[in-house]
């Protein structure tokens, strides 16, 4: 059962950068921020692995290095791949952390964005369980507004961004089924926030 925005936002709730709610699976690809990181951007990503296919647990699997590269063709192809990201969210909406928001998760790669390079240094990462040019379920983008809504209250987020804006050419998710008008009316951030 979700609970409302309104009755987890309070700051106390959130315990050294874990989110009360999301279930915690703990990855170990993360490490320290920079000293003095502005955590200030939010980076939107979509995944499903095998590419396309939803509600397996491939995705956990591949955040904690467990994944068996032999279990799918496709796998060989990001064989030894080491990736994280702060938050996961499925197609039903339910969430998943792997990282404390206060650590620096593996999910940008080579980027630049704010005129800043290296966005994992001060970037909070959410998976979008899907698929680059697909569209996404009504409970994620509910679930994606209330988890903005609640790291804002933590961090000062001044940006919201997909893969695709902080590494253009590289990445394109999470794509043009993504609907970035319908994340700005769920959420209350002032227009300069978004690409």
């Amino acid at each position: 059962m979700r609970v409302p925005a309104s009755d987890h936002t309070s700051p106390a709730h959130w315990q050294q950068g874990w989110h009360p709610q999301a279930q915690r699976l703990v990855s170990p690809n993360f490490g320290p921020r920079p000293a003095g990181a502005c955590i200030d951007l939010i980076v939107l990503h979509s995944i499903s692995l095998p590419p396309g296919q939803y509600g397996g647990d491939a995705v956990q699997r591949l955040f904690t290095n467990q994944l068996d590269w032999d279990a799918h063709p496709y796998f060989q192809s990001i064989r030894g791949l080491e990736v994280s990201s702060h938050f996961y969210i499925r197609r039903d909406g339910s969430l998943w952390q792997f990282v404390s928001c206060d650590e620096r998760a593996w999910h940008a790669g080579q980027s630049q964005y704010r005129g800043r390079p290296n966005c994992n240094d001060d970037s909070i990462g959410i998976e979008l369980e899907g698929l680059e040019g697909d569209t996404f379920e009504d409970a994620q983008y509910q679930q994606l507004a209330d988890l903005c809504r609640e790291i804002r209250h933590h961090y000062p987020i001044a940006h919201v961004a997909g893969h695709e804006h902080i590494a253009p050419g590289r990445k394109l998710d999470p794509g043009p089924g993504f609907e970035w008008p319908r994340l700005k009316q769920l959420l209350d951030f002032p227009p300069q926030v978004f690409p």
